[in-house]
């Protein structure tokens, strides 16, 4: 099945595999939490045990360098993109605001950046994210 929108989490290819499922799971939540719709039905094993919703559409992950990173991010903001982000100093806390209070204390371009996600329509998505490569 094809979608129209398109939902893409980007992480910095040096990070320790946790931290990258880490920042994924929370780049994820973020799109889930903004755009309900995405959401799809709940599940039922044959058992009857109920399970919960997961979107309804495939979430792309790419991997890419600092830099890579920087300029689709660069690229999401000028196009106007629905973007969520994760920066190195949020491993250092230890809740949601203070999370907010590390990306408030920093400009755009100056972000360091180990990963964003981006949900939109499809071609945006894939315009904002060309030539970065699907996480292996």
């Amino acid at each position: 099945m094809r979608f129209d929108t398109k939902i893409g989490i980007v992480v910095r290819d040096d990070l320790a595999a946790w931290r990258r499922l880490n920042v994924t799971a929370f780049l994820a939540s973020a799109v889930a939490g903004r755009f309900p719709e995405v959401i799809g039905e709940p599940y039922e094993d044959a058992s009857g045990n109920a399970y919960l919703p997961m979107f309804r559409q495939p979430v792309l992950v790419y991997e890419a360098d600092a830099g890579a990173i920087g300029k689709a991010h660069a690229r999401a903001l000028a196009r106007g993109m629905d973007i969520a982000v994760y920066i190195e100093e949020m491993f250092e806390t230890g809740h949601d605001e203070a999370n907010r209070a590390t990306v408030r204390a920093v400009t755009a371009d100056a972000m360091p950046l180990v990963g964003f996600g981006v949900y939109g329509p499809r071609n945006g998505v894939d315009k904002v994210l060309k030539g970065l490569r699907l996480h292996p």
